[in-house]
């Protein structure tokens, strides 16, 4: 983000001194509510709250609220706040302060960014990083320790790969565990690539803890930075609201006080990381929710199997590519029942990461034991995360069990080059399979996984109605029968969304009562080629009526009168 970008999305998500109108007139050249009885309208009131009072037509609401104070925002589109279901804020600011390798094409590339950024640590210090994709490169392969070892023989270094699914180390970072690597034993949940019996630099899934266990922890202040940092973006890009995958009870705790100050300029939905402290303090006290309606958990967030990429993701049968190998399971089949089970005494929402098809299977298997007869009657709401291999005779399951599928659009878009390589041609009809979950009734709520992917909400609108990359490829769309409809994608991302998060009473569309969380574009999303989805411009990004992230063209309500 550029830094002029980065300080106006700050600035407005902070507190504004002049005193509010108690109804604020907003009208526009055309609003879509996404509320099924009033999906148009071209005007919209909301109190000093935030809270919406009235849809409709500009001449009726100016006529009936005529000292409400004036934003004509001429031409510009309005839509419902945005909302990623599924993202990582750490990790998103993290970007901004350690190397981002994302999108690099070549070996040699990652190497000279990790040359540069080097530069400017001090000695001794971890070089640490993250979104190097070896199927991005010409050789295609992991890469080993040895690429690292002649620009940084003393200086540790630990980078991530995109997915955050396997970790490449060099040596100097190896010898700081050394013991733990001796052997040719594997960790349960993960695997150690070695070659001659020797470690290679490659650390997939649980593994990775050898190495990043031993990374100097990062200080509060630093960690604060992040997390603003990682805010600004989402607003800047149009998110109102986001899914928070996997917070520890040390980020819940950084969360409430970002609340408490005021200081979270959108909506986060925290998922407790896995079986450890976080869920065990909601078990304790039961859902949260804070006071300023802008952070809750009630949700525990669950690994099942790796990803695809790294071939991690578990299958029913041999990776099509890697004969032997059917990935991993992070979470064992007994540990997933397990903690479904406490899940549900707990009450506490159920969401797992599942990538390959057994990995899908063996999620469904938990919930259906521990959901029981009330699986398809009961408000639980228990999403699977990805879903992005699964078996075609289990996708009916989903809707059996009321199980939502959260899927991010770029996943496919971003893995279609390599995917059908990996599962073949008969395994790839279940894999980012959007229509044909969506034509057997089961809930999509549509995110990134951010920093996995770009926070860009518009890429996922574009990769889900046109299944192609940047340049327009390939013609008519990878699995093209998988395309949904403008409308349907934009669902997705908001009432859809918001549903996945107990919120759509609140948020998701633009309906009387529910809060004035909205997007204003300069083009209309449902009436523009797929092609200029990507392109659309984010003018301003209100939460509870305020403005917390806005263009210069576009001004604050407050400086216009009626």
């Amino acid at each position: 983000m550029r830094p002029a970008l980065l300080a106006t999305a700050l600035i407005l998500a902070l507190p504004l001194a002049s005193v509010r109108a108690e109804q604020t007139l907003l009208s526009a050249a055309r609003i879509h509510t996404m509320d099924a009885k009033q999906p148009h309208a071209e005007a919209m009131v909301f109190d000093h709250n935030g809270r919406i009072l009235a849809v409709g037509d500009a001449t009726t609401l100016a006529a009936r609220y005529q000292a409400a104070k004036r934003l004509d925002l001429g031409q510009a589109t309005v839509i419902p706040g945005l909302i990623d279901a599924h993202g990582h804020m750490l990790g998103l600011g993290m970007l901004h302060l350690e190397v981002n390798l994302a999108g690099v094409r070549s070996k040699a590339e990652a190497l000279e960014k990790l040359k540069a950024f080097a530069e400017k640590l001090p000695a001794g210090a971890w070089l640490t990083g993250r979104g190097w994709d070896q199927n991005l490169w010409a050789e295609a392969q992991f890469p080993d320790a040895k690429d690292l070892d002649a620009l940084f023989p003393e200086r540790p270094v630990w980078l991530r790969r995109v997915d955050g699914h396997a970790g490449w180390a060099n040596s100097a970072a190896m010898r700081k565990a050394r013991r733990a690597l001796q052997g040719d034993w594997q960790p349960e949940g993960g695997k150690i690539e070695r070659s001659g019996g020797q470690p290679t630099g490659i650390f997939i899934d649980s593994a990775m803890r050898l190495i990043a266990e031993l990374v100097p922890e990062m200080d509060e202040a630093s960690a604060e930075r992040a997390l603003a940092l990682g805010l600004a973006d989402a607003v800047a890009h149009g998110l109102t609201g986001v899914h928070d995958a996997g917070v520890s009870l040390q980020q819940m705790r950084r969360y409430q006080r970002f609340a408490d100050a005021g200081r979270l300029p959108l909506r986060i939905t925290a998922m407790a990381d896995g079986d450890a402290q976080a869920l065990d303090w909601l078990c304790d006290n039961g859902v949260y929710q804070h006071p300023g309606a802008r952070l809750k958990m009630r949700s525990v967030k669950v690994f099942a199997d790796g990803a695809l990429g790294s071939r991690g993701a578990a299958l029913l049968a041999d990776y099509s590519d890697d004969h032997g190998n059917r990935g991993i399971m992070v979470t064992s089949a007994a540990d997933l029942q397990r903690i479904a089970h406490k899940s549900k005494r707990c009450g506490v929402q159920m969401a797992t990461h599942a990538i390959g098809d057994a990995g899908n299977r063996h999620v469904l298997d938990a919930y259906a034991s521990a959901l029981g007869r009330e699986a398809a009657s009961s408000d639980h709401r228990w999403r699977v995360e990805h879903a992005q291999v699964v078996s075609l005779e289990d996708i009916p399951r989903f809707r059996a069990l009321a199980v939502i599928a959260s899927m991010q659009p770029t996943h496919a878009t971003s893995d279609m080059g390599w995917a059908e390589q990996r599962v073949g041609a008969a395994r790839i009809q279940g894999a980012y399979a959007w229509r044909k979950f969506r034509d057997a009734g089961v809930h999509l709520a549509f995110g990134s996984d951010f920093p996995v992917e770009a926070v860009d909400p518009r890429l996922g609108l574009y990769a889900a109605v046109s299944r192609k990359d940047a340049n327009g490829q390939p013609a008519g769309g990878w699995q093209p029968q998988e395309k949904l409809t403008a409308w349907e994608a934009l669902r997705g991302f908001t009432l859809d969304a918001a549903y996945a998060g107990f919120a759509e009473a609140e948020v998701g569309s633009l309906e009387v009562g529910k809060r004035a969380d909205f997007v204003v574009l300069a083009e209309d999303p449902l009436a523009i080629a797929d092609a200029a989805l990507r392109h659309l411009h984010v003018q301003a990004t209100y939460v509870d009526g305020k403005a917390v992230y806005q263009r210069d063209a576009i001004r604050h309500p407050d400086s216009i009168d009626p």
